[in-house]
């Protein structure tokens, strides 16, 4: 008996109707979309790049300056494996290439400091998904009383990836502070990263958010400062660094351990405005270990300067005027709104882990966007129409409920793509388009299927019945296929490969569930109310 159960019909219209729920806020004003209940999603379906506007940055990361920082963390390595654990006495000498030459003082000793050193040497996997088996990721060469350590090609490139993989989450935190939640963040080949922001209309913000690489530091200033004088240099213990605002001011900063803290140890920064003369600053919050040394520095140091450096620049050099005990403070230095709220952001979020370099720039003006969604529109429209009137011409009456279920099919997509805050380019709009002919498609298959079994002299319900049944496997290898297809896109893709991956996936699911499900419930309801003893597409075809 060609029949739906009643438990069965509750969840297909159940279903249907939270995809229309789902997909509601597109249509509404935001005045109403905030006063929605909660389960119903109050934004709507995210615009993309080509069809808002915004800015599309790639990011390299600075090999050499990874580079540089790895040998220098190879030093102190060294230095605590040799000196602090074993009082093996050395010297360490840096080449142009980023090895590490270490002459061993005492020649009995050599043995014993090269297979300390073995311990730094750690494997790493090689070959596509590790299957080249394992490399060690530094190189110990010994030269008569001397080690040579140096990076192999597959440590500096795990490496990379490492930095890479920690730069997006940093990227995804500082970008979240910001509220730019839309922005879309991916990895390019080994070492790059793609940002996309909709909406941003000002690619400077983005840059000055994501590229700084947020290492702050609190320092004393050296006691005799630059006069502008040629040929000066800073005094042993000291660097030279310059001022983030004026062009050519330099400072003379301390190096030493115990004249500087470390902005690690940060645990919150927030923009707010001085209370003494209403600009705007960044106060900030210690844990307890940075507030403990703070507190040592400045109580140490009353009446000196202290530099606060953000990148190798000194944003702002203030005297210590008394000691500063609670662990909190704030950072000015004629800043405005905005640079206070995007330097707390990117300080809340954590330093980056190497420098990265914009090695691309774009920047899609919201004219384009306008333009991409008219065109993608209409000829979604345009589509659509087409099909809806092929459908009702070839198959009458089926024709009609074909039509019921392929709306349905684009409302619940719509629905989907809004609960999970997709973003929406225009190749995903050419997925949504496809998925309408998928789906006409499928109706086809079960239309004409049950059109033969009518014809071989089945009665009406039985030609349904069969006609239904024998068409599902169709469906479902047809859309299996497509719905592998669209996996390996996404996966292997990016960017607008991606959004056209992911619409055309969401809606092979809601095409096989109306093509079939639905499609066979709203016939199982025109047999229940007409009782037919033929089948309407059987006269349409004579």
């Amino acid at each position: 008996m060609f029949r739906i159960t009643w438990l069965k019909s509750l969840f297909i219209i159940s279903a249907v109707l939270l995809g229309a729920l789902f997909a509601l806020p597109n249509a509404l004003p935001q005045s109403v979309r905030d006063s929605l209940p909660a389960f119903i999603p109050n934004k709507p379906i995210v615009l993309g790049l080509d069809l808002q506007g915004g800015a599309h940055l790639v990011w390299e990361v600075d090999r050499n300056s990874l580079r540089n920082t790895l040998v220098t963390q190879l030093k102190g390595d060294v230095r605590q494996r040799l000196w602090t654990e074993r009082k093996i006495r050395h010297t360490i000498n840096v080449l142009k290439d980023g090895a590490l030459v270490v002459n061993i003082s005492d020649p009995a000793k050599v043995e014993e400091a090269q297979k300390a050193l073995k311990e730094l040497a750690q494997p790493v996997q090689v070959g596509f998904f590790g299957a080249g088996g394992t490399a060690p990721e530094i190189d110990i060469v010994r030269e008569g009383n001397r080690l040579v350590l140096r990076y192999t090609e597959a440590g500096l490139e795990n490496r990379i990836k490492s930095a890479v993989e920690q730069a997006i989450e940093v990227i995804r935190r500082r970008l979240d502070e910001l509220n730019m939640t839309e922005a879309a963040i991916q990895q390019q080949g080994a070492d790059r990263i793609i940002v996309q922001a909709p909406g941003v209309r000002n690619p400077e913000t983005l840059k000055q958010a994501v590229g700084r690489t947020a290492r702050l530091t609190f320092q004393l200033l050296c006691d005799t400062q630059p006069t502008g004088a040629a040929g000066e240099r800073p005094p042993p213990g000291c660097v030279e660094l310059p001022d983030e605002k004026q062009e050519g001011l330099k400072y003379w900063v301390k190096t030493s351990r115990r004249a500087t803290v470390e902005g690690a140890d940060l645990v919150d920064a927030q923009p707010a405005f001085d209370g003494r003369n209403g600009e705007p600053v960044v106060t900030f919050r210690f844990n307890q270990k940075g507030a403990l040394r703070f507190a040592r520095l400045t109580q140490a140091n009353v009446g000196k300067p202290f530099a606060i450096i953000l990148d190798g620049k000194v944003i702002s050099a203030p005297v210590i005027q008394t000691p500063i005990l609670g662990g909190s403070g704030q950072i000015s230095g004629r800043f405005t709104v905005e640079e206070t709220r995007v330097m707390s952001a990117i300080l809340r979020s954590g330093a980056l882990p190497a420098k990265l370099v914009v090695v691309e720039e774009r920047s899609v003006g919201p004219s384009l966007g306008s333009d991409s969604i008219k065109a993608g529109v209409s000829a979604s429209v345009v589509a659509l129409i087409g099909v809806l009137l092929f459908m009702i011409l070839v198959y009458g009456m089926f024709g009609v409920i074909a039509v019921v279920a392929l709306l349905a099919n684009l409302v619940m997509l719509i629905g989907i793509l809004t609960v999970f805050q997709a973003t929406l380019t225009l190749p995903g709009i050419a997925g949504i388009v496809l998925t309408l002919g998928m789906a006409v498609d499928s109706n086809v298959l079960v239309f004409e299927r049950v059109r033969e079994e009518a014809r071989a002299g089945r009665s009406a319900i039985n030609a349904l019945e069969t006609g239904f049944s024998r068409a599902f496997a169709t469906i479902l290898d047809a859309n299996i296929t497509t719905l592998i297809a669209a996996i390996v896109l996404f996966g292997l893709g990016s960017g607008p490969v991606r959004g056209f991956a992911v619409t055309l996936g969401v809606g092979i699911l809601t095409t096989v569930f109306t093509a079939y499900t639905l499609t066979r419930f709203l016939v199982a309801l025109w047999v229940w109310k007409k009782r037919p003893k033929s089948l309407p597409i059987v006269a349409a075809k004579a």
